[in-house]
């Protein structure tokens, strides 16, 4: 589809007024503004039928929205410091990259498909290089920022996300708004795979080990490795499982605020929201006329749900079948921390200035460690057919929806103050 671009010296104006923004303003205005252009709602207090013409966001708007919320703003600063690991330095980090939300302990295992009526596209920023230019520079040039972020952009498929406008693929609060045409659809994906293997990364460079407690037994064959953990104390992987979602939550979460915020300063509407079934969204619900994002899922009696694993090529769980077995998945966690592009890849630059010296000061994983990791990773994945055992291989949950907003409904139904200077006239200088 054609996009129209703002002029350049109205681009520019618009960039500068979204960097001025004040924060306070953003957090005190941001609100779940729902109604858009062209909606409408059909019976109740709220009935009422926009007057206006759905009309979609510019590639412009969605670029900055989309950086916004999965943006690479340049090198992690990295954990500094353990007094367990002195004289080396903390390793838990799966990226060198630092990006516009917080990651525990640097993991970063998430990525952004998005939609609109263009099609659907996928923004991959966890391993890629930050941009040249200093991100925390007063004179920050954003259009460069954003720019960057436009070239990490796939396209996957010509035609917006198919998700039934049903219940229970939409929850029936919004049926009437959901994914709708003209609207923007970001959603944050995570690969909890990984991100377990990680979290027993670092279990395991600080003594501990995991107890399947879900069987009331200890995993065979952990006590070889009783002189690097502590087989006494053992972490029950209920526990473990509950850390990393909760985790994992808070990458999607954060990352959708981003993107909340950034509408109040654009002066966009829309919402941050869980209300779409995340098997309707990865496309695994067994319903023909849900294709969601297409994800690949395998079914086990013992499950109660789906497991979607990955979409090939694009973003894939680190587990079977995307690799052999749980050692070459172990083995490729490994590669990404201490590889060439990794957090600890001696040879990458950083924001420090003996970059070098910092990176190669790293605790490495030797070969003993990975074993211990993946005797742990393997027992899971063959006790209960994926990795890891409760939650989900791929995990979404937490949406954003963009579009752009008819005041004249709040000037209806509302006091003055339902909606920002910045929606009263974004109209005007945006296009």
């Amino acid at each position: 589809m054609t996009r129209r671009v703002p002029q350049q010296n109205k681009k520019l104006q618009c960039l500068q007024e979204i960097s001025e923004y004040p924060l306070m303003s953003a957090l005190t205005g941001r609100r779940s503004r729902r109604f858009a252009a062209g909606a409408s709602i059909s019976s109740g207090p709220f009935a009422y039928t926009s007057k206006r013409e759905v009309e979609p966001l510019e590639e412009f708007e969605r670029l900055l929205i989309v950086s916004a919320m999965c943006g690479n703003t340049g090198w992690s600063h990295l954990i500094p410091f353990n007094q367990k690991y002195a004289p080396k330095m903390p390793n838990y980090a799966g990226s060198a990259a630092g990006r516009v939300f917080p990651s525990a302990a640097g993991f970063h295992t998430m990525d952004l498909f998005f939609t609109d009526d263009s099609g659907i596209y996928f923004l991959s920023t966890r391993a890629s290089k930050p941009s040249e230019h200093n991100l925390m520079a007063a004179d920050l040039d954003v259009d460069e920022w954003i720019q960057h972020h436009q070239g990490l952009i796939r396209k996957i498929s010509s035609e917006r996300i198919q998700i039934p406008r049903e219940e229970p693929h939409i929850e029936s609060h919004n049926l009437w708004v959901s994914n709708t045409p003209g609207s923007l659809l970001a959603i944050p994906v995570v690969d909890l795979a990984q991100h377990f293997i990680l979290g027993l990364c670092y279990l395991v460079q600080n003594g501990y080990g995991i107890t399947d407690d879900l069987n009331k037994k200890q995993i065979p064959g952990l006590e070889r490795f009783g002189h690097l953990i502590d087989l006494k104390e053992l972490y029950p992987l209920s526990f473990l499982e509950q850390l990393v979602l909760a985790e994992a939550t808070v990458e999607v979460s954060t990352s959708c605020f981003s993107g909340a915020l950034l509408l109040q300063a654009m002066g966009l509407g829309g919402w941050m929201y869980d209300g779409i079934n995340p098997m309707s969204i990865l496309g695994i619900t067994g319903d023909p006329r849900n294709k969601g994002l297409g994800f690949r899922s395998d079914t086990n009696p013992a499950w109660n749900f789906p497991n979607a694993t990955g979409l090939s090529g694009v973003f894939e769980s680190t587990c079977p079948p995307h690799y052999k077995d749980m050692k070459a998945a172990v083995d490729e966690v490994v590669r990404r921390k201490y590889g060439e592009g990794g957090p600890f890849d001696k040879n990458l630059q950083g924001p420090w200035k003996e970059s070098p010296i910092i990176r190669g000061s790293a605790a490495p994983h030797s070969e003993e460690f990975k074993e211990c990791v993946t005797l742990m990773a393997q027992y899971i994945y063959y006790q209960f057919g994926k990795i890891p055992a409760t939650i989900p291989s791929i995990y979404c949950l937490t949406y954003l929806q963009a579009f752009h907003l008819d005041t004249d409904f709040y000037d209806h139904f509302y006091k003055e103050g339902a909606y920002l200077e910045t929606h009263a006239h974004h109209h005007e200088k945006w296009h």
